[in-house]
């Protein structure tokens, strides 16, 4: 199976969408009697928790693919580090969508922020993005934590040039006598 990176684009659409989204959020809050914008304090301390978690399988995973097979003293689970590859994306992608969705819900408002509800809304806001905003860098960064080396196999850049070529059972025949 063949992975491949996240397109940096992904995050600026993701972040994009989200922003729209807090905005909107923001905006029919301010005309609607029903309270939805901030975070819950257990929100940035449940995102920080699923990060530091990705980012330590992520560091799992990087410490095997970079360590000679000869000292290697356990095998990876080849589906644990496609999964903590995939976490890796998630984490990124999802981070990105947070991150403008909190920062809409603020620039929405901080114009009033001198009222007790919006400024309590506006600092949970602000500690959330900077939680997405570390999760989205816990993301990216574990997603290169990921990655294989290539092997030394016969494809291998390294390999190539001094492959011999192999004779072919019609011209290995062909200098014996009959």
């Amino acid at each position: 199976m063949r992975a491949r990176r996240t397109p940096g684009w992904y995050y600026v659409i993701a972040g994009l969408l989200g922003l729209t989204g807090g905005i909107c959020l923001a905006s029919w809050d301010g005309r609607s009697s029903v309270s939805l914008i901030g975070a819950p304090w257990i929100v940035p301390i449940v995102l920080l928790l699923l990060g530091l978690v990705v980012l330590v399988l992520c560091l799992q995973v990087h410490a095997y693919a970079t360590t000679d097979p000869a000292k290697r003293r356990s095998r990876l689970d080849p589906t644990k580090a496609m999964t903590t590859l995939l976490l890796a994306k998630s984490l990124g992608v999802a981070s990105a969508a947070l991150l403008g969705w909190y920062t809409g819900q603020v620039v929405m408002t901080l114009s009033h922020a001198e009222a007790t509800y919006y400024s309590d809304a506006i600092v949970q806001c602000l500690v959330t993005a900077g939680v997405c905003l570390v999760d989205l860098i816990i993301g990216i960064v574990g997603e290169w934590l990921c990655q294989i080396p290539p092997q030394d196999g016969p494809e291998s850049a390294r390999n190539v040039g001094s492959r011999s070529v192999m004779a072919s059972p019609v011209s290995a025949s062909a200098g014996q006598e009959p």
